[in-house]
């Protein structure tokens, strides 16, 4: 949370994208496609895991993942080629009442912008389904960048687009390690949780 001094300066909300505005959840596909409970599990832990996942936010495309994947998992070769396929189900749905935040901002003229760690192909998948993100100023995609928080060079690439100085601007991200990165360049930190403290400390900031 900033200090008072620095609440006057900040006029600019950057999200994260995942477990902040949207929920995501490998288990929301994949048990439509594996019955039993322990095997499930299993698939989750080996072989299409968030770990794995992670290369495609940072760049790598679905093909060469799923080919690799499907040589070490034969068995397993069409759920993973669903993934790629039907990635936008591992998306449940919005967190509880954050595109309301996200909206009452917008209406303040408030300038939103987002930093996600997101695979191009993934991403391409899923915003057509999201509207919201029509009231964004601009959306720094991972893996469009080639670049993947918490490295300090995508903040520093999206600070560069969104033509906006680091004191302007609160970050808010689920993962600390993110957030750690975001106020050391200079923004305003919040660890996300949930709807109700973001709307606390964005009162306490005047953008609400």
């Amino acid at each position: 949370m900033a200090e008072a001094s620095a609440i006057s300066k900040i006029d600019t909300v950057i999200f994260d994208i995942g477990n902040v505005l949207y929920r995501w959840d490998l288990r929301c596909l994949f048990e439509k496609l594996i019955d039993d409970p322990q095997e499930l599990d299993w698939f989750l832990t080996h072989v299409v895991t968030p770990e794995w996942h992670f290369q495609h936010d940072a760049g790598r495309p679905f093909a060469a993942m799923v080919a690799e994947r499907s040589r070490e998992h034969p068995r397993y070769a069409d759920h993973i080629l669903a993934y790629s396929r039907r990635f936008p189900e591992t998306i449940p749905g919005p967190v509880d009442g954050m595109l309301n935040l996200v909206q009452a901002l917008a209406d303040r003229k408030v300038p939103l912008f987002a930093i996600s760690n997101f695979g191009a192909e993934s991403w391409a998948q899923f915003r057509p389904t999201a509207p919201i993100f029509g009231i964004f100023s601009d959306i720094v995609i991972s893996g469009e960048e080639r670049l993947i928080k918490p490295d300090i060079a995508i903040f520093e690439l999206a600070l560069d687009r969104f033509g906006r100085r680091a004191e302007q601007c609160l970050f808010i991200d689920d993962r600390e390690d993110n957030v750690e990165t975001a106020e050391a360049l200079g923004m305003a930190g919040h660890h996300f949780r949930d709807a109700v403290r973001l709307e606390s400390d964005l009162k306490a900031l005047r953008l609400l």
